[in-house]
């Protein structure tokens, strides 16, 4: 008797899980045209942050790579009356 007692118990457990398990939530409520711009301002504001890092690292990694293989910065050219008078 005791056992039956006990095995209905686990089976009513064992199927109460697995509806609580396959419960839908409510969705959520809709967003006012308020949250809806500075959700879009926040977004806005990373996505700013990320490319400014994003263009330092890679500014960093280019010095680095540059240091690493001595290259030298070539420097401007001088622009003279002969170079751009347009003959070629």
């Amino acid at each position: 008797m005791k056992k039956l007692v006990a095995l209905t118990l686990a089976a009513g457990l064992a199927i109460g899980s697995l509806a609580g398990v396959q419960a839908k939530l409510p969705p959520p409520p809709a967003k006012s045209d308020a949250e809806k711009a500075a959700a879009a301002e926040k977004d806005a504001a990373a996505k700013a942050k990320d490319a400014a890092d994003l263009a330092k690292a890679q500014d960093k990694a280019v010095a680095n790579y540059k240091k690493g293989k001595g290259v030298v910065e070539p420097k401007a050219a001088k622009t003279t009356a002969a170079s751009t008078s347009g003959k070629k």
